[in-house]
């Protein structure tokens, strides 16, 4: 594809994201749809329309598809694999979800911290509260932004209490 075409869908998904945020859903759904249709490798544009189907449209197949593509196509794109592994984690796919987290934590640029929450959220989500402890720990230690490091903090708390209450 040529740096021309390269910039013209750059700016397609621009447009598709600026209407996302500023809640024309349908109309970025039908532009991401049109990128993907003269681009079907275009990983960002199947992260968004994941995003979409996902938190708006509540259908969980056809955004785990579209996340499994975008991963598939931009393997070096962090949100991908974030809005993969919430997605996982609400459906409580936990092997699935901790497959998607070894490879995320492999991602340059990836955010350490979100990632170590994530596992921490899954271990506690498996009753595993020292594994979820040690993982809140790490995401303390790679946060840098004061609020993150309170909700770690109080997850901490959360499974320790929980560990107290359920005897484990």
């Amino acid at each position: 594809m040529s740096d021309s075409a390269n910039f013209y869908l750059e700016e397609k998904f621009l447009s598709a994201d600026r209407m996302i945020s500023e809640g024309r859903l349908s109309e970025a759904a039908h532009l991401l749809e049109e990128i993907l249709a003269e681009a079907p490798d275009f990983g960002k544009a199947h992260n968004h329309l994941g995003w979409l189907f996902e938190t708006k449209f509540k259908n969980y197949n056809r955004a785990e598809e579209h996340y499994r593509l975008a991963i598939k196509f931009a393997p070096e794109y962090p949100a991908a694999y974030y809005n993969y592994c919430y997605c996982l984690s609400t459906l409580r796919r936990h092997a699935e979800l901790e497959q998607v987290l070894e490879l995320a934590i492999k991602v340059p640029g990836i955010s350490y911290a979100t990632v170590y929450n994530e596992y921490g959220l899954l271990r506690e989500a498996q009753g595993k509260f020292d594994d979820a402890i040690h993982y809140f720990r790490l995401h303390i230690q790679n946060s840098f932004d004061a609020k993150s490091i309170e909700t770690a903090a109080d997850s901490i708390r959360r499974c320790e209490r929980k560990r107290e209450l359920l005897g484990k």
